[in-house]
């Protein structure tokens, strides 16, 4: 039988469920505006493959196409295109076929005509897939709950879209940009998978705190090894766009900020989710105790946290790693550049950020159940 607290819960799940669903909305609209092809780069499908042959390009092998597209998109939409299109085979491109999907860009001829350079394959259908198969997954095992989450994601994606990259790019501070998204997307997210309660408002400050942990121990380490921000290309290039208006700096900072927000919800709810169900097996126990218990599961949490971290960064380093193993340089100059020393600042500020969540988010939930029932026996 549904109870009060349980259709109260319910309630708060539809109205912040319902506010982001409506502000996706009007951010995804903003965002449709703002990327709106400009008649420069536009989609097409290949029609024909007229011709290909085999040429070598530095010693490796480049295969040239000559293919004829259709435009699906812009002023000129319908119109047939011809473009000759050289794909690197040795870097793992494949030749494209008939019916593929792709963005090409229109360049102004020297004799007014315009030129068309292919771009790249579309990837829209493959991750709109994967992303179904994701749904389906999270739906069928978590049924109400998985869409809570799922609803919680796209509001997360909602502040990053419609709050955080307008910010940034009108010159606001990265770090204060970041520390205010993760207050902005976290309560409705918390809400929304687990119910306005105790348990979520403990896991919600103490996440709050991680992640102002999190920014203060990025912003001394950055400064303590000196990072510029340029390890990425794409750093150096937004830049180059921009005439240098961005922080750099600032956008890696910001970067290890919301990186964590996601795991900081499964830590702080799951260690508040152990001291409330010590709590309700025994309520006589103190609040050191509750914090004691719960510290031991905490303990095991940041063991196999730690490690499911660094194996996250090694396989997204595979690369430096290699490099790592197969260079006849120095340990230490190796781990001095900073494409090598960024990722490793990234993954020990996170760590840390993570692991200290844990004991503070504990000696929170300790603290708030011992007092509500402290005041449940003083209205009794």
């Amino acid at each position: 039988m549904e109870t009060r607290p349980m259709r109260l819960a319910r309630r708060w799940r539809l109205v912040v469920a319902l506010a982001a669903l409506a502000l996706l909305w009007v951010a995804l609209e903003r965002v449709a505006l703002a990327a709106a092809p400009d008649g420069v780069v536009l989609s097409a499908t290949v029609e024909f493959v007229e011709a290909q042959s085999q040429e070598d390009f530095l010693g490796q092998p480049v295969l040239v196409q000559a293919l004829e597209l259709t435009l699906t998109s812009g002023p000129n939409r319908g119109a047939i295109i011809a473009i000759e299109h050289r794909v690197q085979t040795y870097a793992g491109e494949r030749p494209y076929a008939p019916g593929d999907l792709v963005y090409v860009r229109a360049l102004p001829g020297l004799d007014g005509a315009t030129a068309y350079e292919l771009l790249a394959p579309s990837r829209w259908p493959a991750l709109i897939g994967l992303g179904l198969v994701l749904a389906a997954l999270v739906l069928g095992v978590g049924h109400g709950r998985g869409l809570a989450a799922l609803l919680g994601l796209a509001f997360s994606f909602l502040i990053i879209f419609a709050f955080v990259l307008p910010r940034l790019e009108a010159g606001h501070d990265p770090f204060w940009v970041a520390l205010m998204a993760a207050a902005l997307a976290m309560p409705p997210g918390y809400l929304l998978a687990h119910g306005p309660n105790l348990k979520t408002g403990v896991a919600l400050v103490g996440s709050l705190l991680g992640i102002a942990v999190t920014g203060l121990l990025a912003v001394g380490a950055v400064a303590l090894t000196g990072l510029t921000g340029y390890a990425a290309e794409e750093a150096g290039f937004l830049q180059a766009l921009s005439g240098g208006g961005w922080d750099v700096r600032g956008l890696l900072l910001a970067g290890m900020m919301v990186g964590v927000l996601g795991v900081l919800d499964d830590i702080t709810v799951a260690q508040a989710g152990t001291v409330q169900q010590l709590h309700g097996a025994n309520p006589e126990l103190s609040w050191r105790e509750l914090y004691g218990r719960a510290m031991h599961v905490g303990q095991d949490h940041i063991a196999s946290m730690v490690n499911t971290l660094a194996l996250v960064y090694a396989g997204a380093s595979l690369p430096l790693l290699i490099l790592l193993r197969d260079t006849s340089a120095p340990l230490g100059y190796l781990l001095s550049q900073e494409l090598i020393a960024e990722e490793i600042v990234r993954m020990l500020v996170t760590s840390c950020g993570l692991v200290s969540a844990v004991p503070v988010t504990t000696l929170l939930a300790a603290l708030a159940f011992r007092r509500q029932t402290v005041a449940d026996s003083a209205s009794e």
